[in-house]
């Protein structure tokens, strides 16, 4: 029994010395992993507290200020002062890039300089510097000198002990030998490459001869490893290069001596995270992470590498204009609409349109109307088209709106053509390209834009039209130019050929035609000032004898009908609405809506209405036609286009009775009778304010909206002017 315990008592010391023993190999593995771990998410780093920044420097993973928020200890930065340092050295860091593995810290430079005996002075100095683990770029950094007596020279160290030595010469007996254009061309100024994989390095600056034969402009001599981009020479270093740091680009990677096979062997310690890519590093024994194509992000996270979608910027896919493209992790998808075929990629087979698709629209424009518009419009090739607007050239657009681009063109012929390229994201959508190519191709009007063909050819129908030089008429009402702004013989003049048009459409033309988006925007001027009414995207044919159809509502807020808005069903008079905004923007120079207005005044409609009632006529009409002595006209229009402004449509009268109204002002200037004129179509007063006031709901079949007479709210914004 004694023999027992005297033996336990024995094995008690070497018992404990195990026990020590392993709970220091506990604590020792324990610190390598939270070391040197597995990539540690957003999330880990959030909840350490972790400082992502020092200064003005941002701090990514795997580099860190606090402890256990960098990878190892290559990584830490001492944050001193809020300037970031590498490790415990006095090696400043200006920029840390994941992307390239790649440290900019700021190198001294060495000098020596003399005084004007030719005697060293005390303030020379000579660099070192020991980036243990990281590298020198030899990719990114240059050996360089300066001097018109100078040999730098470049000892490489390895174990604190002089391996090899490189550097470079530079001599001239006057600065007028020396480049001045920035380069370092070897007079004056020389480089050479340095070798890879440095990390430990001394820099010596000397001259051979004191610099006593170029005291006079180069008193030193300069040596240093700079970032070969970041610099640029200058005559002036010769007399006095005061920079005392350069930029220099040190190469750093997971230092782990492993390759990237041998890395992912073991992913306990292997630092690259999810969605990520392993690269070898530049500093020879390890390697980098960046995220994979399709992500980017911090790749030293596990959850570090986000997925980019390539859709929300055009010039991240490759998807012609009309495909759709859909994002997935890492890359995207181009889908060809319905009724077109192929990949809907720029560089592959793009989208073609379907043989169903062309015929149809062909047979389109052959059954369509009375006329052989087939013969009429003329069929164009895509090549000429492409070739007519330089491959659909930014710099050729005119402009662009919600069907489509219009660009200029130049034909084969030497003829200027506008082209609209339409933008069709479905089979249904191509009815209204097929709409404006068979409603043009029934119109002959001086002023009514004049189609000249189609490219059937294209994933996206093309129009050709007559090109018309100066521009919309909003452009000349609200872009005024001061040199030579609309005098008001003029705007009657735009405002009767305007009528004019209209009043073809709705009753001269094979059949009634309604426009459907009369606005300033699309009233297109000559160069001779002739009004041409443009985009017929919208428009619709109707029978002679039909009054109305019903639609969903669309068109453009402040020119739109309000009756139209309230029951969904368009008449000729909706175009008279329209074009009495037109009128009205062309006496007053003002907006069809304006957020400079009153909140209940913001619709000119509005506006003109409620200052015409108030007898403020005058008051609103732009200045530019008040000094005119037009007064009678301008009274006369006004009330005109008051009529084509009632709420009732019943009561506006036809297109055709206000082209013949306004042309009859125009032959009739400066008689007294256009007073009369106007008072016989006037009516009364209380009807007016009545409609005005009126608060309505709309019952159209896509719209349950309550609208005030104020139109402070904006139901149905397709293409505001």
């Amino acid at each position: 029994m004694a023999s027992s315990q005297g033996m336990q008592l024995q094995l008690q010391p070497i018992i404990l010395m195990l026990v020590l023993v392993q709970v220091v190999v506990v604590v020792i593995l324990s610190l390598s992993a939270a070391t040197i771990a597995a990539p540690p998410t957003e999330a880990d780093l959030k909840n350490l507290d972790c400082m992502n920044r020092c200064g003005n420097l941002s701090i990514p993973y795997p580099f860190g200020v606090k402890e256990n928020c960098y990878r190892s200890e290559d990584f830490f930065i001492n944050c001193s002062d809020s300037q970031p340092y590498l490790r415990h050295s006095d090696i400043n860091i200006s920029n840390i890039s994941l992307e390239e593995g790649e440290l900019r810290i700021m190198n001294n430079i060495s000098r020596n300089c003399y005084d004007g005996l030719g005697t060293p002075l005390q303030s020379n100095f000579y660099g070192w510097l020991v980036a243990t683990n990281f590298s020198i770029s030899s990719t990114k950094n240059k050996f360089t000198s300066i001097g018109c007596d100078t040999y730098g020279v470049l000892h490489i160290l390895e174990n604190e002990s002089f391996v090899f030595t490189t550097g470079c010469v530079s001599s001239c007996k006057s600065i007028s030998y020396v480049p001045d254009d920035g380069s370092c061309s070897g007079i004056g100024c020389c480089q050479t490459s340095i070798p890879k994989q440095l990390s430990h390095i001394k820099i010596d600056a000397h001259s051979f001869n004191n610099h006593t034969d170029v005291l006079d402009f180069n008193p030193c001599s300069y040596a240093f490893v700079v970032e070969e981009a970041a610099f640029k020479f200058s005559t002036t270093y010769l007399q006095d290069f005061k920079e005392t740091k350069v930029p220099l680009v040190l190469d750093w990677g997971i230092g782990d001596n492993k390759t990237c096979h041998e890395a992912k062997r073991n992913l306990t310690s292997y630092a690259c995270g999810d969605n990520s890519d392993c690269y070898e590093a530049e500093i020879g024994n390890g390697y980098i992470c960046k995220c994979s194509k399709g992500y980017e992000g911090n790749a030293y996270l596990s959850d570090g590498c986000k997925d980019i979608d390539e859709c929300a910027d055009p010039n991240l896919n490759q998807c012609v204009e009309e495909s759709k493209c859909l994002n997935t992790p890492g890359n995207y998808m181009c889908s060809c609409p319905k009724g077109y075929h192929g990949d809907g990629n720029t560089d592959g087979t793009r989208c073609n349109a379907n043989r169903v698709l062309v015929l149809q629209i062909v047979i389109f424009l052959g059954e369509s109307s009375d006329c052989d518009c087939v013969e009429k419009t003329k069929l164009f090739c895509s090549k000429e088209l492409e070739k007519a607007t330089d491959h659909y050239n930014e710099d050729r657009i005119l402009g662009q709106g919600g069907q489509g681009t219009v660009y200029k063109g130049m034909l084969s012929d030497g003829s200027i053509v506008a082209i609209k390229r339409s933008r069709i994201v479905d089979e249904g959508n191509v009815g209204q390209f097929i709409n404006e190519v068979v409603i043009l191709s029934q119109i002959n009007h001086r002023n009514v834009v004049k189609l000249l063909g189609c490219c059937l050819e294209t994933e996206v129908p093309l129009v050709v039209y007559e090109f018309i030089s100066n521009g919309t008429l909003f452009e000349h009402i609200h872009d005024a130019n001061e040199d030579f702004p609309l005098p008001w013989e003029m705007r009657l003049r735009i405002a009767t050929e305007i009528a004019g048009a209209l009043s073809y459409l709705h009753s001269a033309a094979s059949v009634p035609i309604y426009h459907r988006d009369i606005k300033s925007t699309n009233i297109l001027l000559d160069d001779k000032y002739r009004a041409k009414v443009s985009d017929f995207g919208s428009s619709r044919s109707v029978a002679i004898d039909q009054t109305h159809f019903t639609t969903q509502v669309q068109g453009t807020f402040g020119y739109l009908d309000p009756e139209y808005f309230q029951s969904s069903q368009f008449t000729e008079k909706s175009d008279v609405y329209s074009f009495g905004v037109v009128i009205i923007e062309l006496l007053t120079g003002q907006k069809a809506i304006s957020s400079d207005r009153s909140q209940e005044s913001r619709s000119l409609a509005t506006f003109f209405v409620q200052s015409m009632e108030a007898n403020h006529l005058f008051e609103i009409l732009d200045q530019k036609i008040i000094k005119e002595d037009w007064r009678e006209e301008i009274i006369a229009v006004a009330h005109l286009a008051k009529r084509c402004l009632n709420l009732n449509g019943k009561k506006r009268p036809t297109m055709k009775d206000v082209a013949v109204e306004l042309e009859g002002i125009r032959m009739l200037r400066g008689n007294t009778t256009t007073q009369q004129n106007y008072e016989v179509f006037d009516y009364n007063r209380t009807d007016l304010n009545e409609a005005w006031d009126a608060t309505s709901t709309s019952t159209g079949a896509c719209f349950d909206i309550t609208v005030a007479s104020s139109f402070d709210v904006k139901p149905l914004l397709l293409n505001e002017p």
